[in-house]
């Protein structure tokens, strides 16, 4: 994984395995990398990837079965898309919307290129 500076990198490990989740990779009910295999995989601390694992767990991504390891929840692609959506709709989307209207992008020029995009 290539890290960037302005986001903790175990957020930018749950942002990756939350991209798997949603690509399917990882199928709900599926095993995920013990944290070790996972830290040796991307090369960082094993305390980094632990630390990944408790924030996805507080949020009901993945979860652990004693002596087993951790497996992907059976409605984690839901919890991403929905997290998704909200940090979208909080942040990125206002940023976004004010940067349009600077350059005065009309809505339907955006529903336009909206629509091009999806094609």
């Amino acid at each position: 994984m290539d890290f960037k500076e302005n986001k903790a990198i175990y957020l930018q490990i749950a942002d990756n395995i939350g991209d798997r989740i949603l690509s399917g990779e990882l199928p709900a009910d599926g095993k995920i990398p013990s944290v070790r295999e996972m830290a040796a995989e991307i090369e960082v601390n094993p305390n980094t990837v632990a630390r990944t694992y408790e924030y996805l767990q507080q949020q009901g991504v993945i979860y652990t079965r004693r002596g087993l390891g951790y497996f992907v929840a059976a409605d984690a692609a839901q919890i991403e898309v929905r997290e998704r959506r909200n940090a979208l709709m909080q942040g990125e989307l206002d940023y976004f919307l004010g940067r349009l209207k600077a350059v005065g992008i009309s809505p339907g020029e955006l529903k336009a290129l909206y629509e091009d995009y999806l094609k």
